[in-house]
């Protein structure tokens, strides 16, 4: 009697137990980006809380961890080692560790985030183009060899100096964060007589007046290109398909607030960044006729088989959707 009892009381704590509500899942999502105003999607899904907000509507509890680098290689040995689960960068870091990991860990990109015009200025009043750099003459870009801004006056040097001669402004470069080019090109106090940047810097640079641009990225690529993409490991996209999701659909809010309320984006993204740029310019960036706010990726091919073809990565294809997990695998990108 005493364990029909037991039993009893057992089965009656089982069933109430069964009948409550599951415990919403938690999961800590470890993130980073660059400088830059091409990370405004990014900067207004931490502001306004966006992933939390459509990951608790998907019914999952996310804390969210935000890291800042100045360049994507720094990045990418955060994601081989564990620490970092989306990274946030120019395109080529996230081509260059896609080309690493096929065999092994699979890293692939998540989403674009914005099409940019990237320009190389120069203090200099002797240097009129990419030809005229020599001896003496350095060149400040975020990462030498990997950044989007190193491998794309690659591209130029190939496409305006001749082939074969891809290399050859390589030895003019040296790593530096944008922030810190910005300060040391306009200070005149060292060797940096030119950077190779992006928005906004770029633009403060030209507007001081000692700068002027003399290499546009559309013009190498014959076109617009996406700037800015997120990248992640397999693992965690197989992992955690509700945060994924949770993370586009962030993105694609954040995007189209950005679209359609560029004053109140600028001062979120203002104050998120210390800028020193006035709202007017801020405005003027996010309404560039030349910039696209958009999770589609767009010119991604040339720069992967230029990468292939020089030797810099060993993999190589000819369909943009190999590059991507298919959270953007419906889209019309290039």
């Amino acid at each position: 009697m005493k364990h029909f009892k037991l039993a009893a009381a057992l089965g009656t704590a089982i069933s109430v137990f069964g009948a409550l509500p599951s415990v919403a899942e938690t999961v800590n999502v470890r993130l980073a980006r660059q400088f830059g105003i091409g990370y405004m999607p990014l900067t207004l899904v931490q502001e306004q809380g966006l992933l939390e907000k459509h990951a608790k509507e998907a019914g999952v509890d996310v804390t969210t961890e935000w890291l800042r680098f100045t360049g994507g290689s720094g990045m990418n040995e955060a994601l081989l080692s564990g620490n970092l689960d989306i990274a946030a960068g120019g395109t080529t870091p996230m081509l260059t560790i896609w080309a690493r990991t096929q065999n092994n860990l699979t890293i692939k990109g998540v989403a674009a985030l914005s099409s940019m015009p990237l320009h190389l200025v120069t203090t200099d009043p002797e240097i009129e183009s990419i030809a005229d750099f020599s001896q003496g003459d350095k060149i400040a870009l975020p990462a030498v060899k990997t950044s989007i801004q190193a491998i794309t006056l690659q591209m130029a040097a190939e496409k305006y100096l001749g082939e074969g001669k891809h290399a050859d402004l390589d030895t003019y470069t040296v790593s530096m964060g944008h922030p810190d080019a910005q300060l040391t090109l306009l200070g005149g106090q060292s060797e940096i007589n030119a950077h190779f940047g992006s928005p906004p810097f770029q633009n403060q640079e030209v507007k001081d007046g000692q700068a002027r641009k003399i290499l546009d990225s559309y013009d190498v690529l014959d076109g617009p290109h996406t700037f800015t993409v997120l990248w992640a490991k397999n693992d965690f996209v197989e992992k955690n398909p509700q945060v994924v999701g949770a993370l586009m659909a962030a993105l694609e809010e954040s995007i189209a607030f950005i679209k359609e309320n560029p004053e109140e984006a600028a001062q979120i993204w203002a104050r998120a960044e210390s800028t020193n740029l006035t709202q007017e310019e801020i405005v003027a960036l996010i309404q560039d006729p030349q910039t696209k706010w958009t999770t589609t990726p767009e010119r991604l091919l040339p720069y992967v088989n230029f990468m292939a073809r020089v030797g810099l990565i060993a993999s190589d294809t000819d369909d943009w959707r190999d590059l991507f997990f298919d959270t953007v695998h419906d889209r019309d990108g290039s």
